[in-house]
């Protein structure tokens, strides 16, 4: 495995540093260090006291008609109607996000030459999508209405794991049989892609596995001007999807000095909570948090069937806030309207 990186940033002189918010609440609660200066989500932070992110951009296509049930995901959409990807952007931004991502979870090289692409169509199709979110933040901010009472929004080029490719559901358990050089070799040409690209940060998220994780950070090691947030899936409240517990997730991506943040997407809101908590004690980085609605993906059928009762993302995120989440969004099943809900309970 590529574990190079051992000491936890809490060792570091100078722990802890705050990111001198006006609205006190990060101040006295969320120290981030030093190394942090650059951090693309620190400027948002030090105006508001969280980055409000966009809900899940494929399960927003679905509910609009779109048919997904495909190895490409949403990214078949990026291929046949790219302009309804443009429309789900902006309705997130209209619904009061911080941050959209880009429709580039479920593309990759291998996967749009598996549909047929040649190589430098591939390329141009992961172009097409940052393009495609970072021209709906510009033109959403061109507005002057737009801008009253927000902060430009940022644009997190999505990188999603090895198992989306597969599509069999091995994003939630992690199992890989390939080595970590192969899945070095499948992320590489993407990952500098998107590095490269007119993003202002990359999103690993859903990532099921710690050897996924430092693949990824050994890829950030290679674009010097590149930051990422890293969020993973999580089957409870203390451990990833492959068993690993979540704080060595936490530790082993909070020594990298250009991870904006460390967090869970895709994952059950009930379990948000504890993994915060923990995550909190052994980093000081930005907490990320963006769980499904509560619903419960089946990847056999690839079809969504009721969860756990009682757990609302509007009415859970203010503890997350307490705690010192700092990016707080939904991802599958969290369409525009919880987005605005979410914002005017923490923001408005």
């Amino acid at each position: 495995m590529l574990f190079r990186r051992h000491m936890v940033m809490m060792a570091m002189p100078g722990f802890p540093r705050t990111w001198d918010s006006p609205h006190g609440r990060p101040s006295e609660k969320v120290p981030v260090l030093t190394r942090s200066s650059g951090n693309p989500l620190l400027p948002i932070l030090r105006k508001q006291t969280a980055i409000i992110l966009a809900g899940g951009l494929a399960t927003t296509l679905e509910d609009r008609g779109y048919d997904l049930n495909d190895d490409l995901w949403s990214a078949r959409v990026l291929l046949e109607d790219p302009g309804a990807i443009s429309k789900v952007h902006h309705d997130f931004l209209v619904a009061g996000a911080d941050c959209i991502t880009s429709a580039t979870y479920q593309a990759s090289i291998p996967g749009f030459k598996k549909r047929g692409l040649d190589l430098e169509q591939a390329r141009a199709q992961l172009d097409v999508a940052v393009s495609l979110a970072v021209n709906a933040r510009d033109d959403f901010w061109s507005q002057p209405e737009n801008r009253k009472g927000r902060v430009k929004p940022l644009v997190a080029a999505t990188v999603g794991p090895y198992g989306a490719f597969l599509a069999d559901g091995s994003e939630y358990v992690g199992n890989y049989v390939i080595n970590d050089k192969q899945l070095a070799d499948f992320h590489r040409e993407r990952w500098h892609i998107l590095a490269d690209g007119r993003a202002d940060l990359l999103a690993c998220e859903t990532l099921p596995c710690l050897r996924e994780a430092a693949v990824l950070l050994e890829l950030l090691d290679e674009t010097p001007d590149c930051w990422a947030w890293f969020s993973f899936t999580c089957r409870d409240g203390g451990c990833l999807c492959d068993g690993t517990p979540f704080t060595e997730a936490v530790e082993l991506c909070a020594t990298h000095p250009r991870v904006a943040g460390i967090g869970v997407n895709c994952t059950a809101p009930e379990f948000i909570t504890p993994l915060m908590s923990v995550a909190r004690t052994v980093t000081d980085l930005p907490l990320v948090a963006y769980p499904n609605s509560g619903e419960v993906f089946d990847p056999a059928g690839k079809s969504w069937r009721t969860g756990s009762p009682g757990h609302d993302l509007c009415e859970e995120a203010p503890e997350w806030l307490s705690m010192g989440v700092a990016v707080i969004g939904g991802c599958c099943r969290v369409g525009p309207e919880a987005i605005t809900n979410l914002r005017r309970t923490l923001l408005d």
